[in-house]
């Protein structure tokens, strides 16, 4: 007899007994009560949602304190200069409103308005960096201004697609608090938006769970017998919703569902009191089933053992007996997936980092030591584009296993422990191996595995040009962690890879120490006040006759918190980390500032050598800028020259061409300062319409050392072909001015002449040039230089 004819002859009327009774007995007795209830749990919801609207309520007035509390709105209303205050102190009050947000990605917007509903000042959190404020609040800043309110707030959810609580006030700009009502025009209306997301998430799962919609209106909902709930969000809004009676009748449908389940379960009473009678004829075979399947999870056997039995005991048998062995493979192939790279075979990145970490903890247990080789391969991406990705993963493939190979053979000759090897991502491979002081471990697989590179990386007879850069990291020296180990073993591979490719460099304190320096010069850059800590220094420019002829700006750092900073030290942080705005926009306004001085001191032609960042260049604004400050401190264009630093590569884009082209038809002079070093290269003679080309103090110094004169006369000649002057930097010695003279130089600029001065300096030393007037002709300007007697 089959399971089912036996469950069905001795179950069957226990179940139906049991189903009939529990289905009457409870529908009778709890209609009434889940009606009641659900009443009680409607009105619940209701005013746990208004509590959740009033504190957003709440929540946008102390956002409006909070601003008004703060010094970055003072400070944006009090200052006049429309340009610096959106520039600069409208960066910073919109970071001040970002801060006070609890959550970044929520809606929040601010808005500054005068009597005339203009709106002078406006930012919103939001994906559209173009935002403006809409009408429905230019509406309602209206009617506050025309009527008698100083604050109010008002809920703007049925005529714009945001829905929002806006909390406005007018406050007085000079006192920073509210006006007099006989004050109200000159007062400015702030207003803060907020996104009540928790409300409108209450009020939608409402509308979900009941299928009626949630309406705000004026007046609360009258008296009713059906389920509905009303609750006063504010003086003038309510929030009501009515459900209809097919939620009820929903409800009561899944009131049979529970009466169903019920009927289950008193089904499996019935089964447990007559289990005595129909052990032998059903438990008793699957009791034996659940043996096999114990002993095979408890480890005491490896497959379920086959039954003989007829039926569905025995099919079920047999079908578990399959789906375990099934399961066992797989389990296998998703541990070896999970655990190996796919492209290599050898460990990935999350194996890698359960291996390792094991390691460590025995290393640092044991007082041994393990070493991290992180290898990066020099150049593949060019091996991968110009050969394909065919080739690519051959190559890291083969490297893979001659890196396994030489790891296996040192280790085993060492009498180490295998060494953990896999592949991070792409191009990257990491090994760990155990080590003791003095037994050269770490060195010989360096070694190895550059010399698997050395003429070029063979593969399938053929050599390409790849290197590797190895980064080494120890345990406990270095790290105490895999994190740390990677981390530093990858800060040391990039060293290798500066210091020329193609070799090992272990991780060191100075190197942890740098990096540490560059995010702290990077910290300090970016909450400086430029005011406090920066200030200009500058260096003479002179003709071949030894008359000024310019000065250029050079700017200094004394940090309260890091002392002295070289530009060489900040200026490349500045531009990688997106600095370079704040110092370069600085230097431009004091320069212009102090150009009357020097103009004084060396007469009215002086030009003005600012350098700013090749990037700031791709700045829409930059132009726009040099015009206003030309114009704020009275300065012809021609005086100013802009020198643009090396510290970037330049690419002549279309934007950065339109911006050169429009600075100079400002009239504004153009530099290429560094010639012959960094990124400047003989194009950029070509690419720029420049009117000076600066030659390196390096370029200089080696040209004059090996007497290539003829050199330096051919690059002064090619400037002066594109109608550039040439001035030459790094004149420190005679023998260097005499050399750039004879070359055709038309200015010099050094140490020999002059070191950086502050203008209080730089006066003392024009005075001590006028009491010293030069004595020089054509004649002898190359022999007896005149420059070098009144430095």
């Amino acid at each position: 007899m089959t399971l089912g004819k036996r469950a069905l002859i001795l179950i069957f009327p226990v179940v139906l007994a049991g189903y009939l009774l529990a289905a009457l007995s409870v529908h009778v007795a709890q209609s009434r009560s889940i009606r009641a209830l659900e009443h009680a749990k409607l009105s619940q919801r209701v005013e746990h949602a208004a509590a959740v609207f009033q504190n957003e309520v709440r929540r946008s007035k102390s956002f409006l304190n909070a601003l008004l509390n703060g010094n970055a709105l003072r400070q944006y209303v009090s200052e006049t200069d429309k340009k610096y205050r959106a520039n600069a102190l409208g960066v910073r009050l919109q970071e001040s409103v970002k801060s006070l947000s609890d959550d970044p990605a929520g809606f929040v917007s601010f808005a500054i308005l005068d009597a005339k509903l203009e709106a002078e000042y406006y930012f919103e959190n939001s994906w559209d960096p173009f935002a403006e404020i809409d009408q429905a609040q230019i509406d309602l800043a209206r009617q506050l201004i025309n009527g008698s309110r100083l604050g109010d707030w008002t809920y703007l959810g049925d005529a714009s697609d945001r829905q929002r609580i806006v909390y406005s006030q007018f406050v007085d700009p000079i006192t920073f608090g509210r006006p007099a009502p006989s004050n109200k025009a000159n007062a400015l209306l702030m207003q803060v938006a907020v996104q009540p997301d928790r409300f409108l998430k209450l009020r939608a799962a409402l509308e979900r769970e009941y299928g009626a919609p949630v309406i705000l209106q004026p007046w609360p909902l009258a008296a009713t017998d059906d389920l509905s709930a009303s609750v006063p969000l504010g003086p003038s809004l309510h929030a009501t919703l009515t459900v209809s009676d097919a939620h009820f009748d929903a409800l009561m449908l899944r009131q049979k569902v529970l009466l169903a389940l019920g009927a289950v379960a008193m089904s499996l009473f019935s089964i447990w009191l007559l289990i005595v009678l129909i052990r032998r004829f059903i438990t008793g075979p699957i009791a034996t089933l659940d043996a096999n399947v114990m002993a095979v999870m408890a480890g005491a056997r490896e497959e379920i053992a086959e039954v003989h039995e007829a039926g569905e005991i025995g099919r079920l048998t047999r079908n578990i007996g399959e789906l375990h062995r099934q399961s066992v493979q797989s389990l296998q192939l998703v541990q070896r997936s999970s655990w190996t790279d796919a492209l290599t075979g050898i460990s990935n990145r999350a194996h890698f980092n359960m291996l390792a970490a094991g390691a460590v903890q025995e290393a640092i247990a044991s007082g041994e030591k393990c070493s991290l080789l992180f290898i990066d391969i020099d150049n593949f991406k060019f091996v991968n584009d110009k050969h394909g990705h065919d080739v690519g993963d051959e190559l890291l493939k083969a490297l893979a296993a001659r890196i396994a190979h030489d790891a296996e053979a040192i280790t085993r000759k060492q009498g180490h422990q295998p060494a953990i090897l896999a592949r991070l991502s792409g191009d990257e491979f990491a090994v760990l191996v155990r080590s003791k002081a003095g037994d050269r471990t770490v060195q010989e697989l360096c070694a190895a595995i550059l010399a698997l590179f050395s003429g070029g990386f063979e593969l399938s007879g053929k050599r390409y040009p790849v290197t590797a850069s190895i980064g080494v990291a120890v345990c406990p020296g270095d790290a105490s962690t895999v994190a740390e180990l990677i981390s530093n073993a990858d800060a040391a591979m990039y060293q290798a890879k500066s210091a020329g490719k193609n070799r090992s460099a272990r991780f060191s304190r100075a190197l942890n120490d740098k990096r540490t320096r560059q995010r702290q010069i990077q910290e300090e850059l970016r909450s400086l006040d430029p005011d406090e800590q920066f200030r200009l220094v500058y260096m003479p420019i002179v003709n071949a006759r030894g008359e000024v002829t310019g000065c250029e700006a050079l700017l200094r750092w004394h940090s309260p918190v890091l002392g002295h900073v070289t530009p060489d030290e900040f200026v490349p942080i500045a531009e990688s980390s997106g600095l370079f705005t704040k110092i370069d926009w600085w230097v431009i306004d004091k320069a212009m500032s102090d150009c009357h001085h020097l103009r004084a001191l060396f007469g009215p032609d002086t030009v003005l050598a600012i350098n700013i960042s090749s990037a700031e260049l791709h700045s829409r604004s930059i132009s726009d800028y040099f015009s206003d400050c030309l114009t704020r401190h009275g300065l012809n264009p021609r005086s100013v020259d802009i020198e643009l630093t090396e510290t970037f590569a330049v690419k002549v884009s279309d934007q950065l061409r339109w911006n050169i082209e429009e600075l100079r038809r400002k009239g504004l002079r153009l530099s290429i300062d560094d010639f012959g070093a960094g990124y400047t290269s003989v194009q950029q003679i070509i690419d720029y319409p420049a009117d000076t080309i600066k030659l390196d103090r390096v370029l200089v110094s080696n040209l004059t050392a090996s007497q290539s004169l003829p050199v330096l006369k051919a690059v002064v000649a090619l400037c002066h072909a594109k109608d550039m002057a040439v001035v030459g930097e790094g004149v420190d010695t005679p023998e260097k001015l005499a050399m750039l003279t004879a070359a055709g130089c038309d200015r010099f600029q050094g140490y020999l002449i002059s070191k950086p001065l502050s203008l209080e300096d730089l006066a003392i030393w024009a005075l001590g040039r006028t009491m010293r007037p030069f004595e020089h002709s054509n004649e002898d300007v190359i022999a007896r230089p005149a420059i070098a007697r009144h430095v």
